[in-house]
């Protein structure tokens, strides 16, 4: 989920493993009966293939989740971090190795996601259908299908809204209800989704598209979202990764019905920091130079993101929103009972997790506008409106979580597929 920079404050394992069955789950496998005299194939019934997701649990019984895709620091001043007092650092990351298989679990999740999805987005699906398609995976896998029934509805399940953002929607799309959005063949879906495990986020996107003329696009972001990981790593500088990424991303061109474009970073967008809940956790990671001396640190959780653009390079907050977060919960609630019903009901089922007006109507919030926008206008919920570049532009967006380890990064949600 992308971080607006203070220019636009308002708009806010590579190794995966081998699909397991879950313990107490029979593979299912077709009989081989005779068929009987006279018989016709043509009477046959095409069995439907099953697919069984359930919860991650089931698939590693030892609750041991697997590490992400492990990658040196280069930088000279990090040399000494795998060598004199190694053994010290890994010591230290010893003691949070609970904590990092909690990201991990959330990671797993997030891959059998994307594989479960892998090959469904086709041109003609409604946005709806690929929103559920994806939050109701993440629903089953992360057991959170009812928040409702949950003690606690915020120690699991999603992350953040699913965004899916066409075209010059760079980020913060997700269809509301009713929303009869179709993609097309000739489309950029910006597909971005966020799974959670007591509260650590794994934040990573991609980008789909059907036609083979928009691939410069998609392999400059990508390109330069891998550079930004390269370069990231204990006490380097934001701005320093920033200038790698812009680099990396506008050496590229792209032609696009005849027209040649170059790429550009949308330079209002950046990757940030995850603390527990939060999405943001107050640290921005620029896609351009832009100055800014603040280091990483050890242990810190980032999201390294990139979004290229053949328009202007900068967007701006349009159209209706749908992307909303409760801000901190220190202050009175407010009088009138509606608001006050809804403010208590989402800080009980997504606490200062984003959330969309989707998840309100499936909690049974269906009359929700009006109180929600007097929230928003109060100060108690912050709204998330799309983040768009100039119409007729295409944008792209790659996206991975990474761990900064003592002595060495890990790239938590990498898989096979990006």
């Amino acid at each position: 989920m992308s971080d607006a920079t203070e220019a636009n404050k308002v708009e806010k394992t590579k190794t995966e493993t081998a699909e397991a069955v879950p313990q107490g789950t029979a593979k299912t496998t077709e009989s081989n009966e005779a068929k009987p005299e006279g018989s016709s194939d043509k009477k046959k019934k095409k069995k439907k293939k099953r697919t069984n997701i359930s919860k991650i649990e089931n698939y590693f019984p030892k609750g041991i989740y697997p590490e992400g895709e492990w990658m040196d620091y280069h930088q000279d001043f990090n040399l000494d971090r795998t060598t004199d007092e190694e053994k010290r650092y890994l010591q230290r990351d010893l003691e949070n190795q609970d904590h990092w298989n909690e990201v991990r679990k959330a990671a797993e999740i997030h891959r059998r996601v994307r594989k479960n999805v892998e090959g469904k987005i086709h041109p003609g699906m409604r946005l709806t259908e690929i929103a559920d398609l994806i939050e109701n995976t993440t629903r089953k896998y992360t057991d959170a299908e009812d928040l409702t029934k949950m003690e606690d509805p915020t120690s699991r399940g999603i992350g953040f809204p699913t965004g899916l953002s066409i075209n010059e929607i760079a980020a913060h799309f997700t269809p509301n209800k009713g929303d009869k959005t179709v993609l097309r063949y000739e489309d950029v879906m910006k597909v971005d989704f966020g799974v959670q495990v007591n509260g650590n986020i794994i934040d990573s996107a991609w980008t789909v598209s059907f036609d083979p003329q928009y691939d410069n696009l998609l392999t400059a972001v990508r390109e330069a979202t891998n550079t930004g990981i390269k370069e990231a790593g204990i006490d380097v500088r934001l701005t320093d990764i920033g200038e790698a990424i812009q680099e990396v991303m506008e050496s590229y061109e792209v032609e696009i019905n005849g027209e040649t474009y170059g790429v550009k970073p949308c330079r209002n967008l950046c990757g940030h920091n995850i603390a527990p809940w939060r999405i943001h956790g107050g640290k921005s990671v620029p896609i351009v130079k832009n100055g800014d001396i603040t280091k990483m640190e050890e242990g810190e959780h980032f999201a390294i993101e990139t979004f290229g653009t053949t328009g202007s390079g900068y967007v701006t907050s349009e159209g209706e929103c749908s992307h909303y977060a409760q801000q901190d919960y220190d202050y009175e609630l407010p009088s009138l009972p509606s608001t006050k019903k809804l403010l208590q009901t989402i800080n009980k089922n997504f606490g200062t997790l984003p959330f969309c007006r989707r998840y309100l109507d499936r909690i049974g919030e269906d009359d929700h506008e009006i109180a929600l926008n007097y929230l928003v206008k109060q100060g108690y919920i912050q709204d998330y409106p799309p983040l768009v570049d100039i119409p007729g532009s295409y944008t792209a967006q790659y996206e991975h979580t990474i761990l900064l380890h003592p002595n060495k990064k890990e790239i938590v949600s990498k898989g096979d597929d990006y």
